[in-house]
């Protein structure tokens, strides 16, 4: 199959991009059927929204929680908000744990 360089609108910017020929080698081989709608920073930034990941890439930082580790005793930080019903561990005791397993 043959492809060559289309130029297609973005639906979010209005900006016409070029959906190369080689991208479209690419979707055909990963059996997408439908032309991408957002041009390349769209695509980006709708990516960054949907994983929920606050620009992470760019220098922001995760949100962490204070904890104390259920093993040691020690005051750590998690990624997640602890609950007083499940067990909480410092990044040490989870690893020895998850490597005894």
């Amino acid at each position: 199959m043959s492809f060559e360089d289309k130029s297609l609108q973005c639906v979010d910017c209005g900006s016409t991009f070029t959906f190369s020929a080689g991208e479209q080698e690419f979707f055909a081989s990963k059996g997408y059927t439908n032309e991408p709608k957002r041009c390349p920073s769209c695509r980006q930034a709708r990516k960054s929204e949907r994983n929920g990941d606050g620009g992470y890439g760019s220098g922001s930082r995760r949100q962490m929680f204070p904890a104390i580790c259920a093993a040691c005793g020690c005051e750590t930080e998690v990624p997640f908000e602890p609950h007083e019903d499940r067990p909480v561990y410092c990044r040490d005791c989870y690893n020895k744990l998850s490597l005894s397993r």
